[in-house]
């Protein structure tokens, strides 16, 4: 009975989606916001049916509303709840842009190139060949890249985009090396460098949220961007000095999966902001205050 009443008076609010009042309509979207999620199908119906185009944007509006709502509370969630999944993350920030996305699919995806490295690997490799395998079934069997020709386009931030096309920047790159890596017990980190996203190599990881007093406690560094090529400290110091940089100890050690995220929603905030997208970025820097 109750869902009755609920299906009768959201489809009584969506009739009166016509109204010419301005003050009159937004209490009407007001009170179909309220459902929340559950809005969807009746909203998505009515458009179906509809073919007056006023109705139909007006349906768009409450949608996305309603979507941008339910993602800003996900990501609540995430951050108090599963931030140790980078993957759901990673999932959430694609959401934004692509509503729809099913997360199980995407999972599924992962796991097959985890399988494909896990096969590969051995307990008595060393910490430079399981980075040679990880690299070998990212790069070779896979054939992901860094999308240099489109760098700054907001779709190398999409984990959708990214496994369909296999191109991505720096960061996303990095992210789902990171992703891989941890399923697979391998102790890999994201390094927040300035201009860059970088992963170290850990000699030890201890608890949920990595403290390292002593950048030395990182065995060498991976750049994601260039295949997976492994450096070490110094080549930190001379991109720092070449960007004239005060040194910072941050700029050597992993950051936690919230930063991560964070620094995605700024990167596809940027990047949407340089094509001009001005209320995709204000809609953004909402779900980046959230974090």
């Amino acid at each position: 009975m109750v869902e009755d009443t609920q299906n009768k008076e959201l489809n009584a609010l969506i009739s009166l989606l016509d109204e010419p009042s301005s003050p009159v309509f937004d209490k009407i979207k007001e009170k179909i916001l309220f459902y929340g999620i559950d809005a969807i199908p009746y909203l998505e119906d009515a458009w179906d049916n509809s073919f007056d185009n006023n109705i139909q944007s007006r349906i768009e509006e409450i949608i996305h509303n309603i979507q941008i709502t339910n993602l800003k509370e996900a990501l609540v969630n995430w951050k108090n709840n599963n931030r140790l999944d980078l993957l759901e993350g990673f999932y959430l920030v694609s959401r934004y842009q692509y509503p729809d996305l099913n997360y199980d699919k995407l999972k599924e995806q992962v796991e097959r190139i985890e399988k494909d490295i896990w096969l590969e690997l051995n307990s008595n490799l060393t910490a430079l060949e399981k980075i040679k395998v990880i690299n070998h079934i990212l790069f070779d069997i896979n054939r992901f890249t860094g999308n240099k020709a489109n760098i700054d386009a907001p779709q190398n931030l999409f984990l959708n985009n990214l496994l369909e096309t296999r191109k991505g920047n720096h960061l996303s790159l990095g992210i789902l090396y990171i992703i891989l890596s941890q399923k697979l017990g391998i102790p890999i980190f994201g390094v927040n460098l300035p201009q860059h996203f970088i992963l170290a190599y850990m000699d030890e990881v201890q608890g949920e949220k990595i403290v390292i007093e002593d950048e030395n406690e990182v065995l060498f560094y991976v750049n994601p961007f260039n295949r997976g090529a492994v450096f070490t400290q110094r080549e930190i110091e001379l991109f720092i000095k070449h960007l004239k940089l005060k040194p910072n100890t941050s700029f050597y050690k992993p950051c936690d999966n919230v930063s991560i995220i964070r620094r995605l929603l700024e990167n596809v905030i940027e990047n949407y902001n340089k094509l001009g997208y001005l209320d995709k970025v204000d809609e953004l820097k909402e779900l980046l205050d959230v974090l």
